[in-house]
């Protein structure tokens, strides 16, 4: 363990002090650090929320020299639904940008992860490593065969995310019989540049840190991305099948790897 880990401790949120200081992480990260904005959204206490809220699991990392009374000691979360709450609750997050209809018709097992974020102070230290063991764990216990939610790429307009966008489009294509597709009101093909003319390392150093760390999972898109327009995003759904993982990234996915 390193100096910088044993300052954290994470745990399924399981009290209202650890709810209301994810959701204010991801109002820094989301609405004040990326511009989004949301029904729900309250700006005045700072909280980033929506109605999924009080059906999910929240992953929550914690920084345990941080003050809970202060509501700051949430510096990492990741939200978490399985498909037997969706189907109580009636949808995914999901499905407001995305037709999941042949994902739910595979009969796999589906986690869908949502607001994904860590505190730009704790960004590129072990914090995000130890939000994806515990993930694991999370995945393992429940026999989850199908990750899957939308990653963001900043801002709408597609021009300066044309190459990443392609390179995901030619060589990252979920297999037909799960892809989903992206819903036409927000739709935005991706095969912006020809495979020939893409410069495929620019794509890479382009492309957001989370989306190359589960492509390097062995992680796959939907058919086109959808445009966020309250969030100030570009999105794309990402889908990883547990099984069908590589000896060496599972065992890292498992915890006994190295971070990505």
């Amino acid at each position: 363990m390193t100096p910088e880990s044993s300052w954290f401790d994470i745990r399924l949120a399981t009290t209202p002090e650890d709810l209301l200081a994810a959701q204010r992480l991801r109002y820094r990260v989301f609405v004040s650090e990326l511009g989004g904005d949301g029904r729900l959204v309250d700006h005045a206490a700072g909280l980033e929320r929506d109605e999924f809220d009080p059906v999910v699991d929240h992953l929550v990392l914690v920084d345990t020299r941080r003050d809970v009374a202060s509501l700051d000691h949430v510096v990492g979360v990741y939200r978490l639904m399985s498909d037997e709450r969706a189907r109580d609750f009636g949808r995914f997050y999901c499905d407001s940008e995305y037709d999941l209809s042949r994902l739910k018709a595979s009969g796999r097992r589906l986690l869908e992860l949502g607001r994904s974020c860590v505190d730009p102070d704790y960004r590129g230290g072990s914090g995000m490593f130890l939000l994806w063991n515990a993930l694991a764990d999370y995945v393992l216990d429940r026999g989850i065969e199908i990750l899957f939610g939308v990653a963001s790429f900043h801002g709408t307009d597609p021009a300066p995310l044309a190459p990443a966008l392609s390179l995901l489009h030619h060589h990252h294509l979920a297999p037909g019989d799960i892809r989903p597709v992206a819903l036409a009101e927000g739709y935005q093909r991706m095969d912006l540049v020809p495979e020939e003319a893409l410069d495929r390392r620019g794509a890479l150093l382009s492309m957001p840190a989370l989306i190359k760390a589960y492509l390097r999972l062995g992680g796959v898109v939907g058919d086109g991305a959808f445009v966020d327009r309250a969030f100030n995003t570009t999105d794309v759904l990402l889908l990883m099948d547990t099984q069908a993982m590589s000896a060496r990234h599972r065992r890292f996915y498992e915890g006994r790897g190295q971070e990505p």
